[in-house]
């Protein structure tokens, strides 16, 4: 188990561009399986969840090319469907949550399909109903082995378009039915589907395909089945969970940072959120220039009452900035309430600001209160254990502002989101290795 050692207190100073986007790459790739022709991806970021895919695709048969840093060719011709049922991809795919993304395009284009329980962050319960109520809407049969805890579906004779309500906005289970559904006969309607930038990119590289997709950027998506797939050329967005995670960074170390190309038309309300914790971003071209911040004030609503940071389905603010925002509003001038609505496990690493010198009370597995400091009283170093992604990144930043020397364990699942983060995190004057 890895660690990183971060000695914090030091303002850092330079620009930095985002990776691509982890969330986009892992649906991007799944698509690949629908096609035998050649699909090349750009902007690829070399992390571990995105590696891991790759492999998964790698052993099914998929030809990979690696074609310049970011950038590799695939080609899905000759797919190894005995793979599904081995041990090995018991053991791949179970430690990926991204993995259940496959079953969608191998139902489409071959009629069946496995995973095991998908893996990921332990963050709260994240069912997997939406995307197999999604197949069996379009005449695929659902199989479960309880023991092995491996899903299964199969449809032997097609499948069937179908209007259908999603019970929730899922971004994976939206993409998963869209890739099953291209190749659908007739018409099928997705209503209350995800509408996050993420999605559209899929179906803009489903459509560069030859799918027929209309309501792109809607909670309605029509799609009208295609009998066949071709190659395509796609790029992946920048990752704007990252973007966000520059920015906290940018504020808690009071340093001054120009994060390159952020694509500010897919920000949604990233940048307005930012700004109602105190924080100035000015855009310049397609870049976000930070200034060095001495302080940053929390905003209060009209009336006067204590601000509200929730999470909600896109275009509402993404559950994955809300750790960033709550470990920035620890030195923020004013209080706020944090509400994670989406996972109840998520906030629950606040424990280790507390220890860290944050004054948060944690009103239940939701909701969690945060009093700003002001800067009037560092944070101060500790050592931790990094849970997910998310919070992983948010201790992060906390101890680069912290001073004196913090240790962070277990940074594979910091690994798993963010790409070479020491390395670019030291370009910009941190003092952060990994040992």
């Amino acid at each position: 188990m890895a660690t990183f050692q971060i000695e914090g207190g030091y303002k850092l100073h330079g620009a930095i561009t985002a990776q691509g986007a982890k969330n986009e790459a892992l649906q991007i790739l799944c698509a690949v399986l629908l096609t035998e022709e050649e699909v090349i991806i750009e902007n690829i970021p070399d992390i571990i969840d995105v590696n891991k895919l790759i492999e998964i695709l790698r052993n099914l048969g998929v030809s990979i090319r690696d074609l310049e840093k970011g950038k590799k060719s695939f080609t899905a011709k000759n797919i190894n469907l005995d793979y599904l049922t081995s041990e090995q991809y018991k053991t791949d795919a179970a430690s990926l949550r991204g993995s259940i993304m496959i079953v969608g395009p191998l139902l489409a284009r071959f009629g069946k399909a496995s995973v095991p329980r998908p893996g990921g962050d332990k963050i709260g319960r994240r069912r997997v109903d939406t995307h197999f109520e999604g197949f069996i809407k379009l005449g695929a049969k659902f199989l479960y082995n309880r023991e092995e805890r491996f899903y299964g579906v199969e449809a032997p004779n097609g499948l069937q378009g179908t209007y259908m309500l999603l019970d929730q906005a899922s971004v994976t289970g939206t993409a998963n039915i869209i890739m099953a559904a291209v190749m659908a006969e007739r018409t099928t309607t997705i209503y209350n589907a995800a509408c996050e930038p993420y999605i559209q990119q899929l179906c803009k590289m489903l459509n560069a395909m030859g799918a027929k997709i209309s309501g792109v950027g809607s909670n309605l998506i029509t799609i009208e089945g295609v009998t066949n797939l071709k190659g395509c050329s796609h790029r992946i967005l920048p990752d704007m969970i990252e973007i966000g995670s520059w920015i906290g960074l940018a504020a808690m170390t009071k340093s001054e940072i120009t994060i390159k190309n952020v694509s500010w038309e897919n920000l949604g309300l990233i940048p307005e959120t930012f700004r109602k914790i105190g924080i100035t971003l000015n855009r310049v071209g397609d870049d976000i220039h930070i200034p060095a911040h001495d302080n940053y004030e929390i905003q209060s609503y009209i009336d006067g009452s204590i601000m509200t940071i929730s999470d909600a389905p896109w275009p509402g603010f993404t559950p994955d900035l809300l750790s960033i925002v709550l470990v920035v509003c620890t030195q923020a001038k004013g209080s706020v309430l944090i509400h994670q609505k989406m996972f109840e496990s998520r906030l629950f690493f606040v424990d280790k600001l507390i220890d860290m010198g944050a004054k948060i009370i944690l009103c239940d597995p939701h909701r969690a209160t945060v009093i700003g400091h002001n800067f009037e009283s560092n944070l101060k170093a500790t050592t931790m254990v990094s849970p997910d992604i998310r919070a992983g990144i948010a201790l992060l930043i906390a101890a680069l502002s912290a001073k004196g020397t913090s240790t962070i364990h277990n940074i594979e699942q910091i690994d798993r989101g963010y790409e070479n983060i020491d390395e670019r995190l030291r370009a910009l004057g941190a003092r952060i290795k990994r040992v």
